[in-house]
């Protein structure tokens, strides 16, 4: 109970009694209060007698201060209530540069939350999330920063793709050895400089390092370099659908192909999240890999 809201109560009850009533306290609790409130001002706010309550012209003073002040609460809370009602607002959202998995999924949240402003960042690199002032953020493997909540989207497969075009003219690898005679294009990790490795496994189960035709540090730029009969990629499979049914891209059965992960979105982990940010992440966990 604040000072001005107790002062104000009293101001308008008139008696410590019934202003004791109306905050669920006792007269004497009420009475303590109003002396502690004047000793720190280091005014007297109000005439005491034995009948009834009248403010001095300091308490008129700070009384007309104090219902402003209560008044612009009032007016916040239910402003903030109004808000909580249906989500709004701008959502700063992190996604891969690959969009053909996830902006579906986004058109459709705008059109069923329209106060939603969408601050969409599409990037391959690893972003701070809070650094960068992200209310959420799409990203591969596992979280592994404990400043972050996480939501698995769904999981997906590490693929060997090619066009139908490279392969009529250079034929299927069909073993991780084979590849050393292939053009084999790789991702380049934007934030560190280093290549994705393949998780390939050779006949022996070891583990199988391809050449180096060229490198890229963007998906969608590999898949297109694929799809123009320029070399082999290694992706997920998330991210070439389009190709795959177009007939751009045929998946390569072999060489095996020895790693799967999982998608999350990460947000800061706060006590209270907003309705916008539930509403987001509700949507897109529903329906990105249903």
């Amino acid at each position: 109970m604040s000072g001005i809201e107790l002062f104000a109560q009293i101001a308008r009850q008139g008696s410590l009694v019934a202003a004791g009533r109306q905050l669920g306290l006792s007269a004497s609790a009420v009475g303590k209060g109003l002396a502690r409130l004047e000793q720190r001002l280091g005014a007297r706010l109000v005439h005491r007698s034995t009948r009834r309550l009248a403010l001095t012209a300091e308490g008129q003073q700070y009384l007309a201060r104090c219902l402003r002040i209560l008044e612009e609460a009032e007016a916040a809370e239910r402003e903030l209530q109004q808000g909580l009602a249906a989500p709004s607002g701008r959502l700063k959202v992190g996604v891969p540069h690959e969009s053909g998995l996830l902006t579906p999924h986004l058109a459709d949240f705008m059109r069923r939350y329209p106060q939603v402003a969408l601050d969409l960042d599409y990037s391959d690199r690893l972003v701070d999330v809070i650094g960068e002032g992200f209310d959420v953020v799409v990203r591969g493997g596992e979280p592994g920063d404990s400043r972050l909540a996480a939501r698995r989207l769904g999981s997906y497969h590490m693929r060997l793709l090619a066009s139908p075009g490279y392969l009529a003219e250079y034929g299927a690898p069909r073993t991780a050895r084979d590849l050393r005679h292939h053009r084999c294009l790789h991702y380049r990790l934007p934030h560190s400089g280093k290549l994705l490795p393949w998780p390939l496994l050779d006949a022996e189960g070891e583990d199988a390092s391809p050449p180096v035709s060229a490198s890229c540090n963007t998906g969608e730029a590999l898949i297109e370099l694929a799809a123009r009969g320029m070399g082999i990629v290694c992706l997920p499979d998330f991210s070439v659908r389009r190709e795959l049914a177009a007939g751009a891209l045929t998946q390569l059965d072999a060489p095996a192909v020895a790693r799967s992960g999982n998608m999350h979105l990460l947000w800061p982990a706060t006590p209270a999240m907003p309705p916008r940010l539930r509403a987001f992440i509700d949507h897109m966990a529903e329906r990105v890999f249903a």
